[in-house]
């Protein structure tokens, strides 16, 4: 069924609730839908001119605003091949590919990597465009400018505006004529709601308990003891490391914050984790700030893996989400994840996991 079709549907059965802003988003999707179901046009022995490419959108806009439900609306309604990922899993996929290439010598790894990307592929639907590597700032531009070669169209949500991109990153002068890339091959449409829908999905059972007091630790305990009654550790392999979850079973996990926060973990290990576990059970969550930025920066990169893999989350932690990081750099960032602790409180969150 076509986006504008399944949007009105939702709404006529009580799925969604109307939001003009929303509607204002449902034309370029439609467009774009249109376009690429088309047969591509191939120039033919004497013309010179490439077919016009298909602009691609670039959907940016607050928390909660409803911009990973569009996608998932568009994304649906397609009929060619599609690939729906979270932005941060793309590049980690791409950063060990690149690895894998280089080793055989080639001298550009780049292009087998983009070429192998697009393969077989007509659109690349990404969550969450964000750029804080400097590894992934470097090479987003050739990348892309390969993928636009081969005629990918590129739909992405992002809660920055693209001139954000990347915002005060070391060398960001060599990142600019990526978005300038963006601008010309994506239309920029920016999701202005009043409305945090994540906000209204509060009702459920108590999975996030605060503050970490004594009946806190026994609530967590006796879900415990509900859903698991007795547990081993879990070993991850990921990128020849070893990722240890100290309690395991039947797809619940239980660890404390300082197990996957406090030691030098990376994206690649909390993929691993989210793809290994239905259920975590994430202890003492301490305030975060200044004093503990790499904790903070690593359990902004778990909650996003968990998030993205409907992980359910159950937690305490010394205050409620949205005061966990009120100061020091990061703040902007930290009002995504403490949204995402919000919905993840929903009784029916990761379900479909299950």
């Amino acid at each position: 069924m076509a986006v504008l079709e399944t949007y009105e549907a939702r709404v006529a059965d009580g799925t969604l609730t109307r939001d003009p802003a929303q509607e204002a988003v449902l034309p370029e999707l439609a467009r774009i839908a249109e376009a690429v179901a088309q047969p591509v046009k191939k120039s033919g022995w004497f013309s010179k001119k490439k077919p016009e490419p298909i602009k691609g959108l670039y959907l940016w806009g607050g928390v909660g605003r409803g911009k990973s439900m569009l996608m998932d609306l568009f994304v649906d309604s397609l009929s060619v091949p599609v690939r729906r990922v979270h932005f941060h899993a793309f590049m980690q996929e791409i950063q060990g590919a690149l690895h894998e290439v280089r080793k055989t010598g080639v001298d550009d790894a780049i292009l087998p990597v983009a070429d192998d990307v697009a393969a077989n592929l007509r659109v690349l639907a990404f969550d969450e465009m964000q750029i804080t590597d400097i590894a992934d700032a470097m090479i987003v531009g050739r990348l892309f400018e390969r993928l636009f070669h081969h005629g990918v169209v590129v739909v992405t949500t992002s809660n920055r505006v693209p001139d954000d991109l990347y915002k005060d990153g070391l060398n960001r002068s060599l990142f600019l004529p990526f978005i300038d890339l963006l601008k010309e091959q994506m239309v920029v449409h920016e999701l202005v709601s009043p409305t945090d829908y994540r906000q209204d999905r509060l009702s459920g059972e108590q999975v996030y308990f605060t503050p970490n007091s004594a009946e806190a630790r026994a609530a967590i305990a006796a879900i415990w003891e509900d859903m698991a009654g007795g547990s081993t550790p879990l070993s991850l392999l990921v990128k020849g490391r070893e990722v240890v979850l100290p309690a395991f079973r039947n797809g619940v996990a239980r660890a404390r914050f300082h197990d996957l926060c406090g030691r030098p973990l990376g994206p690649a290990d909390y993929l691993a984790l989210a793809d290994a576990v239905r259920v975590l059970i994430l202890e003492d969550i301490p305030e975060l700030g200044r004093s503990n930025f790499n904790e903070a920066k690593r359990f902004v990169t778990l909650i996003d893996a968990l998030y993205e893999a409907k992980v359910r989350l159950i937690a305490s932690a010394a205050a409620k989400p949205e005061m966990l990081y009120i100061e020091g750099e990061g703040t902007f960032e930290f009002e995504r994840t403490a949204s995402r602790l919000r919905e993840m409180q929903a009784a029916d969150w990761g379900r479909s996991k299950d």
